[in-house]
């Protein structure tokens, strides 16, 4: 399941749980290209419940759109990542301190209230 809601005039709310495929994954990047549009200082609340790894094929889709994917990062100035396991938090902001201009920050699930301030701070 990969789901992206518009919140607000600067805010995308991505939830994530499962395994993505290729088809799967060129979906979610459209949704999520789509629904950025015209996003500038954005916020975004990703929420990653069970996770699976993706398949080869979805990675592969995902490498074959970086150009595009670092035009919609560029979007963005915070990423709040809500996770149950510890690997994804800090993957998540390993991720965010080689994106120039993006900050991301983790939280344990049970923490979205935290996660929130955050984002609006």
């Amino acid at each position: 399941m990969f789901q992206v809601t518009r919140n607000g005039e600067n805010r995308l709310d991505v939830d994530f749980a499962g395994k993505l495929d290729s088809q799967a994954m060129h979906s979610a990047l459209d949704e999520l290209s789509l629904k950025a549009e015209g996003i500038e200082h954005g916020r975004m609340l990703y929420r990653i419940g069970e996770f699976q790894m993706p398949t080869l094929g979805a990675i592969g889709v995902e490498m074959s759109r970086l150009p595009q994917m670092f035009r919609f990062v560029r979007r963005f100035e915070r990423m709040a990542v809500v996770a149950d396991k510890q690997w994804l938090r800090t993957a998540s902001q390993i991720e965010g301190a080689l994106i120039p201009g993006l900050t991301v920050k983790a939280f344990e699930q049970g923490q979205e209230a935290s996660a929130e301030a955050w984002l609006q701070g």
